[in-house]
């Protein structure tokens, strides 16, 4: 079994460090960013299971980073990391989506101990999409087919769910090869060449009854990579 992922986004060095130690030692995996640039791009692009967000960052803020995470990815768990007597910052962070906050000087033994709630009830929750609407039918993501108006069925792989799933929560936005990778294969794109992505691509257009030669559902957008574009369209 993977071990889960912790990313965390804190400026400052000395705490940054005690944190990734921690949640080292306690089992996790960790990624880490040192500002809000490095830390907005790691928070939409890489695979994680929890984010710790600082919410005073240079560059975009802690603030500014929940909301495109918030947007892009509804149900992954948040905690905000806060300086003692922000009360404000707290509450505007629980409001903006934060699963729960912790409160600077923390100690290790409450860090974990947060950690490990919020772990516990995300996996409580809901899928955060169950069927996709595409013309003519809808792909059902817990049965893993497509369902067509006109009764016929067609099974898609587990890895095809992933791929289709991950475009369609991300729905008008074009996802490179490498975020893919990331998240949906879960490996580093770092020096990697290859066409994996394109070939499952094709195959899942097959699937979805795609015209090939001008799909309709998933996008080819050039120099960027695919764009989910799909959902039925209005009777005229």
């Amino acid at each position: 079994m993977a071990r889960q992922r912790i990313l965390t986004v804190e400026d400052d060095s000395a705490i940054r460090r005690g944190i990734v130690d921690a949640l080292r030692f306690a089992g996790y995996d960790v990624l880490e960013a040192a500002d809000g640039q490095t830390g907005r791009e790691m928070a939409l692009r890489r695979h994680y299971d929890l984010l710790l967000l600082d919410l005073v960052l240079p560059g975009p803020d802690g603030f500014e980073i929940l909301e495109e995470v918030r947007r892009l990815r509804p149900t992954l768990p948040v905690i905000v990391l806060t300086a003692r007597g922000e009360e404000a910052d707290r509450v505007r962070g629980l409001r903006d989506g934060a699963d729960d906050y912790v409160v600077k000087p923390f100690s290790v033994k409450e860090l974990l101990a947060r950690v490990e709630a919020v772990m516990r009830r995300t996996a409580e929750r809901p899928l955060d999409i169950d069927e996709i609407e595409i013309p003519g039918g809808v792909i059902d993501v817990a049965r893993r087919e497509v369902r067509f108006d006109d009764g016929r069925r067609t099974e898609l792989s587990e890895r095809e769910i992933d791929l289709v799933r991950y475009l369609a929560c991300n729905a008008g936005r074009a996802i490179a090869r490498d975020e893919l990778l990331a998240n949906v294969w879960r490996i580093s794109p770092q020096g990697l060449s290859t066409r994996t992505i394109d070939m499952h691509i094709a195959r899942l257009r097959e699937k979805l009854g795609e015209d090939l030669g001008n799909p309709a559902v998933i996008l080819t957008v050039r120099g960027k990579g695919y764009m989910f574009a799909g959902g039925r369209k209005e009777e005229v």
